[in-house]
């Protein structure tokens, strides 16, 4: 698939529904990896994922500083769905040292990287596509991206990427599937706890800077 006209290939996804484009990649690769935050809009896609391929593992990247609502939120969805799901930890003597400098909030970017970006870093050579939950509506840079987008490293594949706020409300609430619970709290995006507070969009997330990702998806 690497070799054809990713702009072709995009055209040919974007005229599908979410179903098919799902199955589409994982008919399309044998080695296919599927990350999960268990954020607000995370259970359309692990829904999704569990009738297509339902023992596809879903790794879960643990910081160590989840709120207790998404973490019991991600047992909820994992016994309802059926869950394969892998929890990936940073390097402990790393982490603490995040924690003792309280390096969310001096340097954001190097705590990402401890907590989340290396946690999965080796696992990612060990697949050659990448199947994501970001949303265009969630952030501009989001909204720029395509459905099918290539990194130095790995193919990525966002099958939600064109969806609305709508379209994933109405989704959960057609499959009977829960909210997480912090949304009834005005948290329309969640991660870390420090990093984090009620807001629109991903405006919550890291609202006293600039940084508007973690760093995986960028």
């Amino acid at each position: 698939m690497r070799l054809l006209n990713k702009d072709k290939i995009n055209k040919a996804l974007t005229s599908k529904i979410v179903d098919a484009r799902v199955a589409q990649v994982f008919n399309s690769f044998d080695k296919v990896l599927v990350t999960s935050s268990f954020g607000t809009t995370s259970a359309v896609l692990l829904h999704i994922i569990s009738r297509i391929k339902p023992d596809c593992p879903i790794y879960f990247i643990d910081t160590g500083y989840h709120f207790k609502e998404t973490i019991n939120y991600k047992n909820r969805l994992t016994r309802l769905l059926n869950l394969q799901v892998i929890t990936l930890k940073p390097d402990p003597s790393r982490h603490m040292t995040t924690q003792v400098q309280q390096m969310w909030s001096k340097d954001p970017e190097i705590c990402c990287a401890i907590n989340k970006n290396e946690p999965l870093r080796n696992i990612k050579t060990e697949y050659n596509v990448w199947v994501s939950g970001l949303i265009g509506y969630q952030s501009s840079y989001r909204n720029s991206l395509r459905i099918l987008e290539e990194q130095s490293d790995i193919l990525k594949f966002y099958p939600l990427i064109d969806w609305n706020k709508s379209l994933v409300d109405e989704y959960l609430e057609n499959h009977g599937l829960p909210f997480h619970p912090l949304v009834d709290k005005g948290y329309h995006s969640v991660g870390c706890t420090h990093c984090t507070v009620p807001g629109l969009g991903r405006s919550g997330r890291w609202a006293d800077s600039p940084k508007t990702e973690c760093g995986l998806h960028n």
